[in-house]
C-alpha cells in the first residue's frame, strides 16, 4: 500500500470515488455536502493497494492550523493500518509546510483511532452531515532525520 499526493485529474477522481463510496453511499452523507467549495484549495491524498484506490483524505490550512479532512478507507481495508498510512503521509506533508498544529473533526466512532495517533478531543459533540463529531487537535514536532 502507498499513499500519494494527487497530481493528476485521474488521481483526484480516485479520491472522489473513495469519498463517494464511503461517505455518500455507506454513511448517507448528501453528495453536495461531501464534495464542497473547498476542493480546489485542498491538497488531496489517495491510498492505493497496487493500482486500486482504497483510501483518501484531504488537507487545508485554515487560520494557521492544518485541517485534516475527509479521511476514509474502503470497508475491506479497515483495521489493517490503511488509515494510519494516510494520516502519516498527511502529517509529513504538514511538517514540510511548517504547520505545527493539526485539527480535525472526528466522527465519534473514529475518536479512538485518532487518539492512538496522538490527537486529543478539544470540543463538545456536534453534528456534521447528520453524524456526531468532536474536534480534535495534535501538536506536531519536528521530525528527527
Amino acid at each position: 500500500m502507498q499513499t500519494i499526493q494527487t497530481t493528476t485529474e485521474h488521481q483526484l477522481n480516485d479520491a472522489f470515488y473513495i469519498r463517494k463510496k464511503v461517505f455518500v453511499e455507506e454513511q448517507k452523507v448528501p453528495l453536495d455536502l461531501e464534495i464542497d467549495e473547498f476542493e480546489n484549495e485542498s491538497t488531496h491524498f489517495v491510498l492505493y493497494d497496487d493500482s486500486v484506490p482504497i483510501g483518501a483524505g484531504r488537507f487545508r490550512t485554515v487560520e494557521g492550523f492544518g485541517k485534516v479532512e475527509r479521511i476514509c478507507i474502503m470497508a475491506d481495508y479497515r483495521r489493517v493500518g490503511a488509515g494510519k498510512m494516510i494520516m502519516e503521509t498527511i502529517e509529513q506533508f504538514a511538517r514540510k509546510n511548517k504547520i505545527q498544529q493539526l485539527k480535525l473533526h472526528a466522527q465519534i466512532s473514529a475518536i479512538p483511532f485518532y487518539e492512538k495517533l496522538g490527537y486529543t478531543v478539544c470540543s463538545e459533540e456536534f453534528m456534521d452531515a447528520g453524524i456526531p463529531h468532536k474536534t480534535m487537535i495534535k501538536q506536531l514536532h519536528e521530525e528527527i532525520v
